[in-house]
């Protein structure tokens, strides 16, 4: 597979053309960003770590019935996926209070929820990615109202095996991101989960094992996310 034209840079990642009609070059990178682009530095070696953590979780994902725009693995730092039309959203599913919830309604962090809380954000920087309920979506045209309740429906069963997944592993899956696209009508999902886009707390001592440790610098970046590749390369029965 050959690398083509430069298509895209986003925070964490680049996006090529390839020789494939319907495949992208997804180039995973070391930067790192926080508040919107405010703080910027570099964690060693997250490129690699963040493109095989995603390759694992989504074979494991695909494995379950999920589809993924997944394809295969190219290099260390680079996953060829299938192009998607994408959704301008990011669909966020929070099992713990942490972050934005807490500032936003008051919550204690580390509070579990009763159930998990599906919310969605407008994907616009220049916006700040704000918070959208379902009739924003509706009269934006982001997304139909059918296409909206498969959205929920997917990140809903995407937390269902995911959660397991990573307490399987020592790792509470605090809460994440996701973006998902359309191909041929069917959502698909899209993008990475890695330490960049999840919440990861170890399960015992609920030390933080994600971009939390870069955003409030708390020292240890690198070895978080590489802990967090350590668990999910561990074999499991």
């Amino acid at each position: 597979m050959q690398k083509g034209e430069f298509l895209y840079e986003g925070k964490a990642k680049r996006i090529y053309a390839t020789d494939e009609p319907g495949i992208l070059w997804m180039e995973f990178k070391d930067d790192a960003t926080a508040g919107n682009g405010a703080k910027r530095g570099t964690i060693g070696d997250k490129g690699r770590i963040n493109a095989e953590i995603t390759r694992r979780v989504y074979e494991h994902l695909e494995a379950s019935g999920v589809r993924t725009h997944l394809v295969r693995t190219e290099s260390p730092t680079v996953l060829l996926v299938k192009k998607l039309e994408m959704f301008h959203l990011e669909v966020v599913v929070r099992n713990i209070a942490a972050g934005s919830l807490v500032k936003r309604i008051g919550l204690e962090e580390g509070r579990e929820m009763a159930q998990p809380i599906v919310e969605l954000y407008l994907k616009d920087d220049a916006l700040g990615d704000p918070i959208l309920n379902d009739e924003h979506v509706i009269a934006l045209g982001l997304a139909s109202p059918e296409e909206l309740a498969g959205l929920k429906a997917a990140a809903r069963r995407v937390n269902e095996l995911l959660r397991p997944y990573f307490e399987e592993r020592g790792i509470l899956l605090v809460d994440f991101k996701l973006e998902f696209g359309k191909e041929n009508g069917a959502i698909v999902l899209g993008d990475e989960v890695t330490p960049d886009t999840c919440r990861f707390w170890d399960a015992k001592t609920r030390e933080k094992l994600d971009k939390d440790r870069f955003r409030q610098d708390l020292g240890g970046v690198e070895e978080a996310y590489q802990e967090v590749l350590r668990r999910v390369d561990a074999p499991h029965a």
